[in-house]
């Protein structure tokens, strides 16, 4: 019965969501639901005069931003590797030729 779905409810911005989950990723879940919720609180404290949507939008495109900044870096980090990759095996052949 492991590969059943487990129900839980996650609470995001004072809102409660039932989700069915894999039991790995229940953690993972929740986690991501503090982490929103405590920078929907940041943003609480700080601009008192906007509502709860504000707060969401403002930390979905923070979390977002550090996203894209993660997949550029791997991206980059990926494309060196390839390249260093390519170099050997070109001189690989290069070599067994001589």
């Amino acid at each position: 019965m492991d590969d059943e779905k487990l129900s839980i409810r996650v609470n995001v911005a004072d809102r409660y969501y039932p989700l069915k989950v894999e039991r790995e990723n229940e953690e993972k879940i929740r986690r991501a639901a503090r982490m929103i919720n405590e920078k929907v609180l940041q943003y609480k404290q700080r601009y008192t005069d906007k509502d709860i949507q504000d707060f969401l939008a403002m930390a979905s495109l923070q979390f977002v931003i550090k996203l894209i900044d993660e997949e550029e870096e791997l991206s980059n980090d990926y494309l060196p590797n390839t390249l260093n990759e390519l170099t050997l095996k070109i001189e690989t052949v290069l070599n067994e030729k001589e």
